[in-house]
């Protein structure tokens, strides 16, 4: 068989490529992809580029409506409130006129940055923003400083702001503590720094800032508490100034100098650190405090007008939130002294004897206080021991059990024994330790015997002593038990010197009050205290028999050391272990009680009614009464029982004009 011819291969069947040639052009097609291919790097590079376009959008849009939300409720930028506007203007007055308190907004003469002292301007950057003319409204080291600080403290203890952020929040927004305000006052801050130079933005803030007792700016602030210009203030007045930003409330100098001034060396120290005064100035400095206008007398009366304050509320709440002039009771002289005679017994017996708190009450016969003195120092202790504090009133209750057993019939020559007694396990003993056996009602009570006015309340009931007490004016809860007669159940002082009063007057209520009267800054009465009738609360035989026994603890008894140079009556009274002391007396003028002892509680070293409180009402009422004629004891009585009895007549009568002739005899209104 022949063999076929072999067949060519076609064009159109391709040859087949050699292994090299193939090779070759597999490499030149990956290199044609890879050439349309980003490289990974870049490709990353503008995934990035392309998110961050997206954000920056975004946050853009965010930040837009973001500052469209703070914008909403922005105050006018071009009318920005008066400092203080909205705060109650309240003035207190004194019976003669003169003002004791002045509490809202004060203003003083505009002082431009060209005015004010060099050393000023340095104090409050040195204490408040030390890179004030660096920065654009933000001190980003200061807050960062702030935040380190606050950190390591474990509490907000330093602030961040700036001197332009302060300034927006004084001027625009409120002392409200949001993320909100915060971002408003970041964002008024930057609004500032654009529209005003940074002379300009010194001069508002010092002009705008507020430095506690109502005072808005510097000379407002100079004027009230040191008496003069801000344009001449000393290197120790411009650093308590700025010291006081920081809480001028209780910083405030004329009511607590001491930590005004306490502060000012803080502020001192502060303006070494920052270059602004050099060490030894310093040093020196600091063993000049300024003189501070006012500051005695507006502690002296500050317990009596934050008790004015609180009694506005009470007796015309119509008032609350309007500007007011409130006319008052207090006399100046006799706050003063006072003020003067617990200063000194404290400063010099008390401090030896234990005692680190006082307080006196005086009042007139009807009720109206005189002088009140809350405790031993305003500006250290607000709270007010006259009005405020329960204390045990010792043997001075011991006027109510008498009284109760005058009315029942006992008589001051009636004798009863001082001897061991014992009521259900309970047996009272005498201060003294001992008995005296035998002896009559008035050396009992002038001796202060205690077993002798146990068994008269005994005798008497413990009902009646507790309701004795009440009608007299004690507003405190008065249980019946058997130790009720040595005051074992705790008083209000102004209680117990309203009661004593109303022995004082020849038996009639006298309420205590300190207001006469409340009108708007316009003149517009809202409150008028009007005339009362006397009421009667005690016979007149009883309060003469209890008047004699009152002034023989003056004479020979218990309170010899209150004697003072014209008739007087008191009583003494001592709690258990001298926790309390206290001397409440009266003489034809004015009633009086003084109360020493601790807050805590702490027993005093031997401290009794007849003692230190005895003698710090001698001081003050020898004062207090200084040019007034001596009368004898109950002189007013008769003008106390004429009033009720033409009041009972009058009171029908409607002839008004009958009715205002009488009052003003009466009350020389």
């Amino acid at each position: 068989m022949s063999k076929k011819p072999t067949k060519k291969a076609s064009p159109k069947q391709g040859k087949s490529t050699p292994p090299a040639k193939k090779a070759s052009g597999r490499a030149n097609a990956k290199m044609r992809v890879e050439s349309q291919t980003p490289p990974k790097g870049k490709s990353r590079l503008r995934r990035i580029l392309y998110a961050g376009a997206v954000v920056g959008v975004w946050g853009f849009i965010i930040g837009l409506i973001t500052l469209a939300y703070l914008a909403l409720d922005l105050p006018n930028l071009d009318n920005p409130p008066a400092p203080g506007a909205g705060d109650q203007a309240v003035v207190i007055k004194a019976a003669n006129g003169a003002t004791l308190v002045t509490q809202g907004p004060i203003y003083g003469d505009w002082v431009q940055y060209s005015e004010a002292p060099e050393v000023l301007i340095r104090a409050f950057m040195a204490v408040e923003d030390r890179h004030f003319f660096s920065h654009s409204g933000i001190d980003v080291r200061g807050l960062g400083r702030a935040v380190v600080s606050n950190l390591a403290a474990g509490r907000v203890r330093a602030g961040g702001s700036t001197i332009t952020q302060q300034l927006a929040k004084n001027l625009f927004l409120s002392n409200e503590r949001t993320m909100k305000r915060k971002a408003q006052e970041l964002l008024l801050a930057f609004w500032l720094e654009q529209k005003f130079t940074k002379n300009q933005i010194m001069t508002l803030y010092l002009n705008r800032v507020y430095f506690g007792g109502g005072a808005y700016g510097i000379d407002a602030a100079s004027r009230k508490f040191f008496g003069h210009s801000a344009t001449t203030l000393s290197v120790a007045e411009s650093a308590m100034l700025a010291g006081l930003v920081k809480a001028p409330s209780s910083l405030a100098p004329h009511i607590n100098p001491e930590g005004a001034w306490d502060r000012a060396r803080v502020v001192l120290n502060t303006m070494v650190d920052a270059g602004a005064l050099t060490r030894a100035a310093a040093e020196k400095i600091k063993t000049q405090p300024p003189t501070i206008r006012g500051a005695a007398s507006g502690r002296d009366v500050r317990y009596f007008t934050d008790w004015v304050l609180s009694e506005t509320d009470r007796v015309a709440p119509m008032s609350r939130g309007k500007s007011l002039v409130i006319y008052t009771t207090l006399d100046p002289g006799v706050q003063r002294a006072a003020a003067m005679a617990l200063d000194r017994g404290l400063r010099e017996e008390g401090a030896r004897r234990g005692a680190s708190q006082g307080a006196i009450v005086a009042m007139d016969h009807d009720g109206a206080v005189r002088a009140m003195v809350g405790g031993a120092d305003y500006g250290k202790s607000q709270y007010n021991r006259a009005v405020q504090a329960l204390r045990q009133p010792g043997s001075a209750f011991k006027l109510f059990s008498y009284l109760a057993a005058l009315e029942a019939g006992i008589d001051p020559n009636d004798r009863y024994r001082d001897q061991m007694i014992n009521i259900d396990g309970w047996s009272p003993k005498n201060y003294t330790g001992v008995f005296s056996g035998d002896m009559d009602v008035r050396e009992a009570f002038a001796r202060s015997i205690n077993t002798v006015a146990v068994q008269v309340a005994e005798e008497v009931g413990r009902d009646k002593v507790a309701a004795m007490a009440k009608r007299l004016g004690i507003t405190t809860h008065v249980a019946p038990l058997a130790s009720l007669p040595l005051g074992t159940e705790e008083v209000k002082l102004v209680d117990l010197t309203g009661a004593y009063a109303a022995v004082a007057n020849g038996g009639f209520e006298a309420d205590p009050y300190g207001i006469v009267e409340i009108t708007t800054l316009e003149g517009q009465v809202i409150y008028r205290r009007n005339p009362l009738s006397p009421r009667a609360v005690l016979t007149y035989p009883v309060v003469e028999d209890m008047a004699s026994m009152l002034s023989s603890v003056v004479e020979w008894g218990s309170g010899k050391s209150a004697k003072i140079d014209r008739p007087a009556a008191g009583k003494s009274g001592t709690s258990q272990d001298s926790r309390d002391a206290v001397f409440a007396g009266f003489t034809s003028d004015m009633t009086a009680t003084v109360w020493v002892g601790n807050d805590d509680g702490t027993p005093m070293k031997g401290v009794t009614g007849g003692g230190l409180p005895a003698r710090i009402w001698g001081d003050f009422m020898l004062e207090a009464h200084a040019g007034a004629p001596v009368r004898p004891l109950l002189a007013d009585s008769a003008l106390f029982i004429k009033a009720a009895k033409d009041y009972e007549e009058e009171r029908e009568d409607e002839d008004g004009d009958k009715k205002k002739g009488f009052f003003r005899r009466l009350f020389g209104t």
